[in-house]
């Protein structure tokens, strides 16, 4: 009992306002711990008074594009970003002067020049030069690292309103290490293991937790088929915002003006047979090829945050409330395993259960890590990445968490009652994890989830 009513706790800290938010008669219908009928973890319940919840009200990407090869090949980092920066201001009406800080996520490129090219952007998407704009970089969790980050700072209440946003151009700026390496490292496993090809820690994972060849292909062609269809079916576009550009020829060197509002690596006719024909990439013998492995890409995304009651008083529809974030370390050897260590945090730092969550965005950096999650945490295929994953869609590493955050929510909203909780979540080099919880952003006044309990009033199934 002691454990479900700490669990409830724990939800009545997201859900209680601060006092200083609200008047007093308000104040008195603040939540308390009670016996739940309706169901476990999901079914808490509510009051009316919810102004100090971090919510979205807009997350808009670009198409994302292969690298050196795709649509973006020759478009500049900053002209990737302007356009997401000004879809969230656009389509919401917001003057962007009340924008307290735009954070973006970033990996690959110089940390100075990048943060740069992030307030030119900035400005080309009609920002005054009183909106700050800085840089983060946690590898591949950055975008989502850069949500994480404004949520926090509006709740701790830095600013009311700010935008997370993720940026990679992989044709721009590939990976590679610049200068020397210490040669220290050599004393410590942990610290060579940081240097690893993110390949042979796929291999790593594929050998360790017996991942077979054949089910990793299986994944790819069904990342594959699920883009198709859901660019088939015009899913994305509720997500992807246009970008004019350019496209020149290497030969002759001319421009041809060009409108990318589709992601290109998508191959709806990707079978088995064909991947089983690509050899390893990263060891010989071994099971990771450029089939069964994210794509290299080009792309950039924006996720525009406030408090509730601002967004209630500007009467803008809500698409998700972040509810909580975790970050974890695990080996560097196997960084593969990140999700299946940070989903588990985050989930019960938001008081529920993993079976309480309707859909998953899991990054497929790599087949072999994307099934280790999956199996280790039991999960349900049929809530995982459903629109298809970074096998096929792409993973601009910077730019692929604010991705993944559109993506879910445009998703959940798609699905209404029927889906009340998303996560975010991906492995991140050098080895960590990181996770986020969100909820749909028109259902949190409803137990539409709760499992009914027949037999008794227990808060959760923990206190049995």
């Amino acid at each position: 009992m002691e454990k479900a009513i700490n669990r409830q706790q724990v939800l009545l800290q997201h859900l209680n306002p601060s006092a200083s938010s609200f008047s007093s008669h308000q104040n008195n219908s603040a939540l308390s711990a009670s016996a739940c009928l309706a169901g476990d973890s999901a079914a808490y319940q509510r009051t009316n008074v919810f102004g100090d919840d971090v919510v979205i009200v807009a997350a808009y990407r670009t198409a994302l594009c292969k690298s050196k090869r795709g649509g973006f090949k020759d478009t500049y980092p900053d002209d990737l970003l302007a356009p997401v920066l000004r879809a969230v201001i656009e389509k919401t009406n917001l003057n962007p002067s009340e924008v307290g800080d735009i954070v973006v996520g970033t990996v690959l490129a110089p940390g100075s020049q990048r943060a740069s090219e992030c307030r030119m952007a900035a400005f080309y998407a009609g920002f005054p030069e009183t909106v700050p704009v800085r840089t983060v970089n946690r590898q591949c969790s950055s975008g989502l690292q850069a949500v994480a980050d404004v949520a926090a700072a509006i709740k701790a209440g830095f600013y009311e309103i700010g935008i997370g946003a993720g940026l990679e151009s992989m044709t721009t700026n590939p990976m590679a290490w610049e200068g020397s390496v210490n040669p220290r490292v050599k004393q410590m496993e942990q610290a060579q293991n940081c240097l690893l090809p993110m390949g042979i820690t796929s291999e790593n994972v594929a050998h360790r937790f017996g991942v077979t060849r054949q089910e990793q292909d299986q994944a790819a062609v069904e990342s594959h088929r699920k883009a198709a269809a859901a660019t088939a079916s015009g899913k994305f576009k509720d997500e992807i915002v246009p970008v004019a550009t350019k496209i020149v020829d290497p030969k002759t060197g001319d421009e041809k003006p060009v409108t990318i509002s589709v992601d290109d690596g998508i191959r709806a006719n990707t079978s088995v047979s064909d991947l089983g024909k690509l050899k390893p990439v990263f060891k010989k013998n071994g099971t990771t090829t450029a089939g069964n492995s994210s794509q290299v890409s080009d792309g950039a995304g924006a996720v525009l945050l406030m408090k509730r009651s601002v967004a209630m008083r500007k009467e803008l529809p809500i698409l998700g409330v972040f509810r909580t974030f975790a970050a974890v370390g695990v080996d560097p050897a196997i960084m593969g395993v990140g999700p299946a260590v940070a989903i588990p945090a985050a989930v019960k730092s938001a008081g529920l259960e993993l079976d309480d969550v309707d859909l998953f965005e899991i990054n497929e950096a790599f087949a072999s890590q994307f099934l280790y999650c999956q199996k280790k945490l039991e999960l349900d295929p049929q809530k995982i990445n459903v629109n298809g994953g970074a096998m096929a869609i792409g993973h601009p590493l910077g730019a692929t968490g604010a991705r993944c955050v559109a993506t879910l929510l445009h998703e959940m909203k798609r699905r209404g009652k029927d889906c009340r909780f998303g996560v975010v979540s991906m492995c991140i080099g050098t080895g960590m994890g990181a996770a986020a919880v969100f909820e749909r952003g028109d259902c949190v006044d409803e137990l539409c989830n709760a499992r009914k309990v027949e037999t008794n009033s227990l808060l959760s199934k923990d206190a049995r």
